[in-house]
């Protein structure tokens, strides 16, 4: 064997909401359980999600799951699974108490019950009116979430390994999943982590993009692992853009601030989206906010001295408000945007914010893939929950708070099932005799490479080129041009260099490795983007205005060995109630 080997019953990559919510199933039930992080588990990127968590308590107002179901849909453009949004939306209320008891400190209403707060897309007897729903606390839910779950992990004595990175899978003859190459980032040194299960929960992949809500470490490590080892990547065509990402830096300002009575305004001082959605204005879904922005400032509607970006305006809230419920968006708004919000309106643009597709997986946290005529056949041992996995209940336009309701439903559900599949398993399935090779493969092509592509000039390339022909407008023209610029960056990859071994830090090794799952990803977007000829959820072609249920209606699949397509159907049959008919998304 190439490299030092540890076994556990179960391995989970990432240490996130998700990650975190699967591991908290695993110790719980006496499973010897690993979770890799490449930052400490409260830093990963679900602490930056502000506005709450999606749940039909009705709490404030009636409100039932099959609405919640029903907005789901309608916000996935009806490319969202209803078996899995069903799935979702009646394990939600569950979810959110249970969040509750493990210490959760949810904001509360006058009764003492959890307090909920208007959201984009989030209504009331199928699209009738707005609901309050999200689940919030204040503008730091998923900070509060985070920190609950890893409380409830050391209680459980979950293993941690803090600052390691997955590198590749390790599969056996039958494609079977048996472990995963792992880097302790601080020495470079590499193991093998022998493992009956393997879980996948790496976020998502934003930093493809130059502007992202993303954190540095969004690199969609998951998905570059798994499209090496030949799985497919579903949907990657769809990238949802937040309105409302402060101008100039990206940082996130929640939808919550339009769920708190925020307005967005055009240099005209028009509240511009009563043009756009009548209905629900403001808190529209995502794509439709975003789209009706960008028109306005392409209209030369725009505000400040180049008119790139429109006003959130939240003053007239009111103090009390603000510091009581979004203290951390006026904090954000003062550091990166010099605007303090009490006095002042907010410089938005809508930024890359999150990834509806990623790793194939059923509602029960297992990776599928086509086989033998079946588009959906388990890869034994291997499983995904959170950004990184495509259920698929995002479809085509994540709705608001479902990304955290999205965690702790498919973490518990992936958790259930790798609690099943290990105690089927009386042994270890054995290594193939050359597990380990391909990761060494890789660091010796990295170490071994002289006068090489730069990965950080070939990051930024990348960022530049993706942003360009991959926004929210999009034609022919521009993602086929997008696909060749990638394809050839794709190539030059394969060439990066970091130095001299013995000269390096080991940061710069870990970025050009990040870089390799960059680029898959980024492939993968392209391809399948040029590809999809209609508009559909944040999938906007000005060639393809109209959304085309007859052709289009389909998930794609990516493979990345011979950049081939593929695409499977969508799941229209729910588990009890009637299917939602596709219609037109007015809000």
């Amino acid at each position: 064997m190439s490299f030092p080997i540890r076994k556990f019953d179960a391995v989970i990559v990432g240490g996130g909401g998700a990650g975190l919510r699967a591991a908290l199933q695993l110790s719980k039930a006496g499973l010897n359980t690993a979770v890799l992080s490449k930052v400490f588990p409260t830093r990963s990127h679900t602490v930056a999600a502000q506005g709450g968590i999606s749940a039909s308590l009705g709490n404030v107002q009636e409100d039932r799951w099959d609405w919640h179901m029903y907005d789901t849909v309608k916000g996935s453009d009806w490319l969202g699974d209803q078996d899995a949004i069903e799935f979702m939306c009646r394990a939600a209320p569950e979810a959110v108490i249970e969040l509750e008891h493990m210490g959760m400190p949810f904001d509360r209403v006058e009764s003492g019950k959890i307090y909920q707060r208007p959201f984009g897309g989030h209504t009331a007897e199928h699209g009738k009116r707005a609901v309050e729903r999200a689940c919030a606390v204040a503008d730091r839910t998923g900070h509060a979430m985070l920190h609950t779950l890893y409380q409830q992990n050391v209680r459980a004595n979950t293993q941690f390994f803090v600052e390691w990175t997955a590198l590749d899978l390790i599969r056996d003859e039958n494609g079977d999943v048996v472990g995963v190459t792992v880097m302790e980032m601080e020495t470079g040194d590499v193991y093998i982590f022998h493992a009956k299960a393997v879980l996948f929960a790496t976020g998502g992949a934003g930093r493809i993009y130059a502007s992202s809500t993303n954190a540095f470490m969004n690199t969609g490590d998951g998905l570059g692992i798994c499209a090496r080892a030949g799985i497919p990547l579903e949907d990657m065509e769809f990238w949802q853009f937040h309105p409302t990402g402060v101008a100039g830096a990206g940082v996130l300002i929640t939808e919550g601030v339009r769920g708190e009575g925020g307005i967005l305004l055009n240099a005209d001082g028009e509240r511009f989206m009563e043009r756009y959605a009548p209905t629900v204005k403001d808190l529209a879904s995502r794509d439709v906010v975003s789209r009706a922005m960008a028109m306005e400032i392409y209209e030369g509607r725009g505000c400040g001295k180049n008119k790139d970006h429109v006003l959130l305006k939240i003053d007239h809230i009111g103090a009390e408000k603000i510091m009581e419920k979004l203290p951390g968006i006026r904090e954000i708004s003062i550091q990166f945007a010099g605007i303090d919000p009490i006095k002042d309106p907010i410089p938005v643009v809508p930024t890359t914010h999150y990834m509806m597709g990623g790793i194939p997986t059923n509602y029960h946290g297992e990776v599928v893939v086509p086989k033998d005529g079946n588009p959906e056949v388990p890869v034994k041992g291997l499983y995904a929950a959170g950004e990184c996995a495509c259920a698929s209940v995002h479809g085509a336009n994540r709705l608001g708070t479902n990304s955290l309701l999205d965690l702790v439903v498919f973490g518990k559900s992936a958790g259930d099932s790798m609690i099943a599949y290990v105690k089927e398993q009386s042994d270890w399935k054995p290594l193939p005799k050359d597990a380990g090779m391909f990761t060494k493969q890789r660091l010796d092509r990295l170490n071994g490479q002289a006068n090489g592509e730069k990965v950080d000039a070939l990051r930024t390339e990348l960022q530049r080129t993706v942003q360009l022909h991959a926004g929210v407008f999009r034609t022919d023209a521009i993602l086929k041009e997008g696909v060749d610029k990638v394809l050839k960056l794709y190539e030059r990859a394969k060439n990066t260099e970091i130095g001299d071994k013995s000269m390096v830090w080991n940061t710069a090794r870990i970025e050009a490795l990040e870089l390799d799952n960059l680029m898959e990803v980024a492939k993968a977007t392209m391809i399948a983007a040029e590809a999809r000829k209609e508009s559909r959820g944040a999938h906007a072609s000005d060639d393809h205005p109209d959304r085309d249920d007859v052709n289009w209606m389909k998930h794609s699949l990516f493979y990345s060995a011979d950049n081939r397509l593929d695409y499977k159907p969508v799941h229209t049959k729910p588990l009890t109630v009637d299917y939602i008919e596709p219609a037109k998304r007015v809000y």
